[in-house]
């Protein structure tokens, strides 16, 4: 059903892109009301237009906080036109329809980035917008409602087919539209308060997020998929190469969730199936692939790699050699990226302005959500114990700290094997702690070999000897694993039995 526009309310505080809309408006004759600075902006435009002051007959309050909350407007927008009740109201009160509402928000989520001071937030809350726009929204039968100027182009296309009217369809997608724009708004609103009063998991839980692009399928060709983002800017840059999966991002969610800890500007980490198959922290940016690709070449075929610094030619070179699905880095110098994307298929992520932002993931199942807060601790010694007779010195007590750190991104049950600040042996996902061991040391064995001092960690204490036993017997000096295992006392005489530096750590970092 085409429903003819005569009456058009804009509000607005994005106000670009208006003059195409009013030029439309006014070759169907439209009456506009508005008021404050889209009032002004559209007299500056030289367009006709009525102050809602003056189409109300009531002045704006209390600073601009009551000017559209007023029977003349709701009505004219709410009222059902083939409702004989309705109609009678609007003639007695000689009110007049609003057909076309035109309304973006005040910039409440650009105020929470720019502004510390609380009452500076509030007055960024919009109530007369979402007001009016639910009002059109639930009234789509008759009203048209528009809430971005992403939809201008749409709406003028409408307008012009249907000679100044809106069909049915349009005006239902503009509402299912409308009414997710208000509940993103005030959940934004929601979780800012809750945050205030450090009430992470209150009674009600809202989640929200912008469209960043649906994807061809989830992890298999027969699910659907979408990737969403809590900022209105996705601050990851894909350069180069095709779509991004919703494995391949899942992959990268777990680069990056290790590479930003990292040293500042070091570090590779490369990804397979969402676990490390390799980490190295060593200065030399080459060299840090190449020792982390060392450590498992065989796996990190077709899978990912982060770097937390910026790839220069040579480094592209040694990445050119390989099959990669993605690279990831804080930017591509210009030879490299020119060599790089010599590879068509090979996806370019620039993770500059990527941080983690993000204080809670969740994961779900049905209409249950788990949610928790993030496993971010940036790890110092003070929260390690030494419990072992013989100390570690400075680089042993610095590997092991970064073994662990790198050990709370692997699936668990988890050990990973490290010398001179590279991983050398991972092993993940087993039901079976001294089964992840015996992959670990499997790794080390096939691929480095290394007789140079060899450290360990543990996700979680070990259960019994025999895990601690397995990993010292592979040439394992020192071991960092956290405690509260009621063995824990034998595992401290073991360690001590055989000369091996054993660090408890304060809390467990289970990863599942």
């Amino acid at each position: 059903m085409k429903k003819k526009i005569r009456t058009a309310l804009i509000s607005l505080s994005d106000k670009s892109n208006l003059k195409p809309l009013l030029k439309v408006l006014k070759k169907f004759n439209i009456k506009i009301i508005s008021s404050g600075g889209t009032y002004k902006k559209i007299k500056k435009l030289r367009f006709e237009c009525v102050e809602i002051s003056d189409f109300t007959g009531f002045n704006q309050i209390l600073g601009g906080r009551v000017k559209t909350l007023h029977p003349k407007i709701h009505s004219g927008i709410l009222n059902i036109r083939n409702n004989k009740k309705h109609q009678k109201d609007i003639k007695k009160n000689n009110f007049e329809n609003i057909d076309l509402v035109i309304v973006n928000f005040y910039p409440f989520e650009k105020a929470l980035a720019q502004k510390k001071n609380h009452k500076k937030i509030l007055e960024n809350i919009d109530i007369g917008g979402p007001t009016m726009v639910r009002a059109a929204a639930k009234n789509y039968e008759d009203v048209t409602v528009i809430t971005s100027n992403d939809h201008y182009l749409e709406l003028l296309n409408e307008l012009k087919i249907h000679k100044g009217a809106t069909s049915l369809e349009f005006r239902e997608k503009m509402s299912r539209i409308a009414f997710a724009q208000t509940a993103y708004y005030d959940s934004l609103i929601s979780n800012y308060f809750s945050e205030k009063s450090k009430s992470p998991f209150s009674e009600k839980k809202i989640f929200f997020g912008n469209l960043v692009e649906k994807l061809r399928y989830g992890e298999n060709p027969h699910q659907q998929s979408a990737i969403y983002s809590q900022n209105q800017n996705f601050n990851l840059k894909k350069i180069h190469g095709n779509q991004l999966s919703y494995n391949n991002y899942n992959d990268i969610f777990s680069a990056l969730s290790i590479s930003k800890t990292l040293p500042k500007n070091r570090g590779t980490a490369i990804i397979k199936h969402a676990n490390p198959c390799g980490v190295s922290i060593t200065k030399n940016k080459l060299d840090s692939f190449k020792y982390a690709l060392a450590c498992d070449p065989i796996s990190a075929f077709g899978g990912i790699v982060s770097c937390n610094f910026k790839i220069n030619h040579k480094l592209a070179i040694e990445l050119n050699k390989i099959f990669l699905e993605v690279i990831i880095a804080n930017g591509f110098n210009l030879k490299a990226l020119k060599l790089l994307k010599s590879k068509k298929n090979l996806r370019l992520i620039d993770a500059s302005n990527f941080n983690f932002n993000q204080s809670h993931k969740f994961s779900s199942i049905g209409n249950s959500i788990l949610l928790q807060s993030e496993d971010n601790k940036i790890f110092s010694k003070r929260d390690f114990k030494v419990v072992s007779k013989r100390k570690p010195n400075k680089q042993q007590f610095d590997n092991l700290i970064f073994a662990f750190n790198v050990c709370r991104y692997v699936k668990s049950n988890a050990i990973v094997l490290a010398s001179n600040y590279t991983t050398i042996g991972i092993g993940s996902g087993q039901p079976s702690r001294i089964d992840s061991c015996k992959i670990a040391i499997d790794k080390m064995n096939e691929f480095t070999n290394t007789k140079n001092d060899i450290v360990a960690a543990s996700d979680a204490f070990f259960p019994f000897v025999d895990g601690i036993e397995k990993l010292v017997q592979s040439g394992v000096t020192a071991v960092v694993q956290p405690a509260g295992s009621i063995r824990d006392k034998e595992i401290i005489k073991f360690a001590n039995a055989t000369n091996t530096v054993l660090i408890f750590s304060k809390t467990r970092h289970f990863r599942h």
